[in-house]
């Protein structure tokens, strides 16, 4: 297969990444307003001008659509994570800073789109491929900080896959979507209190060798 000419990343976007990305916002604002359940391909290509068929084009399902609004959340997540893990800065700063971040995103994303939020936690539930992409990516992002802050620096890591299972299972209830969804009620003072105080010890546990 002949290889796709490259593009000057100032250059703009093909037509068809451009019909993509409109669509994926128009389906976003539809999963806000009505929820993913009622959303249809239908209603969303009238919105964008063209026929349904079109936009079988670029997804093979409704199910395809909202998924392509999730995994564009998920991106944007990654890449404020990724940004935190090449940073300059000592690797218990960073990892504190990654941690926080990591779990803001989720409470944020549910209190400002809850209907995308609910329909990420659908798609976590049913294991779909780009849900465990997600979290492979995030958790490459954890694991760099780690062995960069492995002996010299500030961690004391006698296992490296042990430790990021053990903030990886630390985090969860400010990182799983049923969980994060069951804190819905709880203050965001009283969540971010509860996230520094385990922030802190997770960072002290690694600086102490414990994992």
């Amino acid at each position: 297969m002949p290889r796709r000419p490259e593009r000057s990343p100032h250059s703009a976007p093909p037509a068809d990444d451009r019909v993509e990305a409109r669509l994926i916002a128009i389906a976003a604002e539809h999963i806000r307003r009505f929820g993913p359940d009622r959303v249809t391909v239908v209603a969303v290509a009238r919105e964008a001008g063209m026929s349904h068929a079109n936009v079988y084009r670029f997804f093979p399902s409704k199910a395809g659509l909202v998924e392509a609004v999730v995994v564009a959340w998920t991106r944007s997540v990654e890449l404020a994570l990724g940004d935190i893990a090449s940073a300059p800065d000592p690797a218990d700063d960073k990892l504190e800073r990654f941690l926080t971040v990591w779990s803001r995103a989720h409470r944020e994303a549910l209190d400002r789109d809850p209907a995308i939020y609910s329909a990420f936690a659908g798609f976590w539930e049913q294991r779909r491929d780009s849900i465990a992409a997600h979290r492979a990516r995030v958790r490459s992002f954890l694991t760099a900080i780690l062995d960069e802050g492995s002996e010299p620096g500030p961690f004391r890591i006698r296992d490296e896959d042990r430790a990021a299972a053990f903030v990886a299972d630390a985090m969860q209830r400010f990182v799983h979507p049923a969980l994060v969804m069951e804190t819905r009620d709880l203050a965001r003072a009283q969540l971010d209190q509860r996230l520094a105080v385990m922030t802190r010890m997770i960072v002290r546990t690694l600086g102490s060798g414990g994992v």
